[in-house]
């Protein structure tokens, strides 16, 4: 049987420097999470298939990676976290009161059939707000996740704020099938204005109701657009969704991020858990968000906790591709390389050991007579080594210049 030495489709190998870099990033993100006073959880990989089912909202069953245990049941690969979070706090915290602050870092799994370049595995790290059904919590949220992109030293970003009521009312002000009210949905997602209109003109949708959707593109911009979008609003909830982000964004005010808000309301979220304020993080070099969220007040009553929730995820290999499309470096941790000779490998040792203690990476090479010098050299190079030491037989200790190849005497014996 022919061996599979390459990845499959929507997978692949990530090593060396990018990986380094992807870990760094993670750092500075989870870091940031846990000045907000998050604290860790880690879920299971794969669930009951039940934990992501349509109720749930998560994404469609036929988009899951799914397989049986030993006993029959349904498992699946998370498509997204949240959901298993979801379900672990309301079994974990089922008798705390106190809102519950949670944070992870792990990997998703969607089987895609249309989202062409879209990897099926990637990367989320996202914090969840449980027990809060606050403005506050929504505020922290996204300022949260703003701190968290700044500190990855992004600076060139937009954060897309809508709400799931202002949508839903409009879509609700149709009348329409759930059949014509999923076409919509898919429309909005694109932007498709002029497809919505011709959907609500065939089916004889009234002038208020178009005249609102046609407004849409208009409703996209900075707070002032909100006070236009109150107008439009075509029943309470709409309205009341709309106090509540003037009331979001004065919050955001006070800490300092409102010039990263553009509100755009025909924002209505991937995911069909989403229930009040929904956010999606844009930056240029790369066409899908590198972070998204909203509230999901539902959710956890499916596993038996009623109680309200927020939270975001950013797509990390999504935000790595677009820091090296800006050519934003990450600080990763360096590596420094001694290559000795077979005859001081105890003064080789004792040199690594001493530099370990003091937080340096070390990696030891053992040089053969006959090897030619460059060789280490080039090895250095591919490996981004900070540094290279040699250690000559006689116990001469010279530093090799990483671009030229050069020798200079820093120790004799």
């Amino acid at each position: 049987m022919e061996k599979k030495l390459h990845t499959p489709e929507g997978v692949r190998d990530i090593y060396n420097s990018e990986c380094q870099k992807k870990l760094a990033l993670q750092e500075i993100l989870l870091h940031n999470l846990h000045l907000f006073g998050y604290q860790d959880i880690q879920t299971p990989t794969f669930e009951y298939m039940d934990v992501f089912r349509k109720e749930v909202g998560s994404i469609p069953i036929n988009e899951l990676y799914k397989f049986f245990d030993n006993e029959g049941n349904i498992l699946a690969l998370r498509p997204d976290i949240t959901p298993s979070v979801a379900r672990a706090a309301a079994t974990l915290f089922q008798e705390e009161q106190m809102p519950s602050r949670l944070c992870y870092v792990g990997n998703t799994f969607a089987n895609y059939t249309s989202y062409q370049g879209h990897l099926k595995e990637s990367t989320q790290l996202g914090a969840e707000l449980i027990g809060d059904n606050s403005i506050e919590a929504d505020a922290e949220m996204i300022a949260m996740m703003v701190e968290g992109l700044l500190k990855t030293g992004l600076t060139e970003f937009q954060v897309n704020v809508g709400h799931v009521d202002f949508i839903k009312s409009l879509l609700n002000g149709t009348k329409l099938e759930e059949e014509q009210l999923n076409e919509i949905r898919s429309l909005l997602g694109n932007k498709n204005y002029f497809g919505i209109e011709d959907i609500l003109e065939q089916h004889q949708v009234s002038n208020r109701v178009i005249a609102a959707f046609r407004a849409l593109p208009d409703l996209n911009g900075g707070y002032e657009i909100l006070g236009k979008a109150a107008e439009l609003s075509l029943d309470n909830d709409a309205k009341l969704a709309v106090i509540r982000l003037l009331k979001i964004y004065s919050l955001l005010t006070q800490y300092g991020v409102e010039k990263y808000i553009h509100f755009d309301l025909s924002t209505s979220g991937r995911y069909g858990y989403y229930s009040g304020i929904v956010f999606r993080a844009y930056t240029y070099g790369i066409g899908d968000a590198v972070a998204r969220g909203g509230r999901y007040d539902q959710m956890l009553g499916i596993f038996g906790k009623h109680t309200p929730s927020i939270g975001f995820a950013i797509i990390v290999d999504n935000l790595l591709h677009a820091l090296d499309r800006q050519k934003i470096e990450i600080a990763i941790r360096e590596t420094n390389l001694i290559v000795y000779y077979e005859e001081n490998k105890q003064q080789a040792i004792v040199l690594a050991q001493d530099f370990r203690k003091k937080g340096k990476c070390v990696e030891l090479l053992k040089r053969e007579p006959d090897e030619l010098l460059e060789t280490f050299v080039e090895y250095g190079k591919r490996s981004n080594v900070a540094s290279t030491l040699l250690l000559e037989k006689d116990g001469t200790m010279k530093m090799l210049d990483p671009d030229t190849g050069e020798e200079h005497v820093i120790g004799e014996k």
